[in-house]
């Protein structure tokens, strides 16, 4: 049983051997994340305070507005990552391709590639409101020491050996996976290391929670409308209390900890979904599978998906898996 209050690099250390693939890489890549969030985190506490809030007057690669943070925080992963000579890969939501970490040292031996959305939910920036860093850590499948190809990329979720995401709120806390549980570690600011604060996350497998946009309800598919209706009749444990923050790594943080289920279905103006299943579903997905919960489509597991693009959109409900049961039965699973 992990020791409570014990550093996340001692807890790494301890907890190496563990690790199927163990050879230390993935430890100091973890690390690499944990130092480049501190740094992100201690930006995020000054918005408001320097000129780091509002868009950047650009776009991205899915046509959203670019935040100012979004880019900062695209940056420090980025450059962490790679003047650590830890990875031979990294894929950002921010970008519209893969960087080749290779075509910088071409002697790298790296094993992993990083896919990384750097700041999900960062439009709530402005209003102070919480928001994250989701990453995904998966073994190439392209030879050592060559440049990383697009197929090193697009690997099933199952294929993770690590996931994670890092929540800035009233606390900045690190939760992550290696496929043996899950764990969060909460920072301490005054000296600026991640103490275990929840060690061996869960999710109830009943919740009553939900977490959805309903002003978007029109637009749901009918099973959708119909798990809805559901979740507000009065029966049993219902109806089910309505939460929703709008940031992916916030509603399902507080879902993991309270037992609840994360809804983002296509729409027709979105028909394939709004979330990347590489940047946020699959380590999302990872995760909530580790905790005891259940992440679908709302007829596949997420996980079983075979990408075919960098920037894939899916349809993704995650959560406790008696919910999430509940919903597909009214997708006609």
């Amino acid at each position: 049983m992990p020791k409570i209050n014990q550093t996340l690099g001692e807890f790494i250390i301890e907890h190496q051997s563990s690790f199927k693939y163990s050879s230390g890489e993935l430890s100091r890549l973890i690390n690499s994340i944990r130092l480049a969030a501190k740094v992100v985190n201690y930006e995020v506490n000054k918005a408001g305070l320097v000129d780091i809030l509002g868009d950047i007057g650009d776009t991205n690669v899915q046509g959203e507005a670019q935040q100012k943070l979004d880019v900062y925080a695209h940056d420090k992963f980025v450059q962490t990552l790679t003047k650590r000579n830890i990875v031979c890969g990294i894929a950002s939501e921010e970008e519209e391709d893969f960087i080749c970490i290779n075509s910088i040292d071409a002697n790298n031996q790296n094993k992993y590639v990083v896919l990384i959305d750097p700041l999900d939910g960062s439009s709530n920036i402005d209003v102070n409101v919480s928001v994250g860093t989701i990453f995904s850590v998966y073994r190439r499948v392209t030879p050592v020491g060559s440049p990383v190809l697009i197929e090193d990329f697009l690997q099933k979720g199952s294929e993770q050996v690590a996931a994670g995401y890092v929540i800035y709120g009233t606390s900045t806390m690190l939760v992550y996976t290696t496929g043996a549980g899950v764990n969060g570690f909460t920072l301490n600011p005054a000296i600026g290391t991640f103490y275990l604060s929840h060690p061996d996350m869960k999710f109830p497998k009943e919740g009553s929670i939900y977490s959805i946009n309903e002003g978007n309800y029109v637009h749901f598919p009918q099973g959708v409308k119909d798990y809805l209706k559901y979740c507000q009749k009065e029966q049993g444990n219902r109806p089910y209390t309505s939460r929703y923050i709008g940031s992916l790594v916030s509603d399902c943080h507080r879902n993991m900890i309270k037992g609840g289920i994360y809804l983002y279905p296509q729409t027709a103006q979105n028909p394939n979904g709004k979330l990347r299943l590489l940047y946020e579903c699959n380590p999302m997905a990872f995760i909530t599978e580790q905790a005891g919960g259940k992440a679908s489509n709302g007829t596949e597991r997420i996980l079983d998906i075979s990408p075919t693009a960098l920037h894939q959109r899916v349809p993704f409900y995650c959560g406790s898996k008696e919910m999430v049961n509940d919903l597909e039965s009214f997708m006609g699973n």
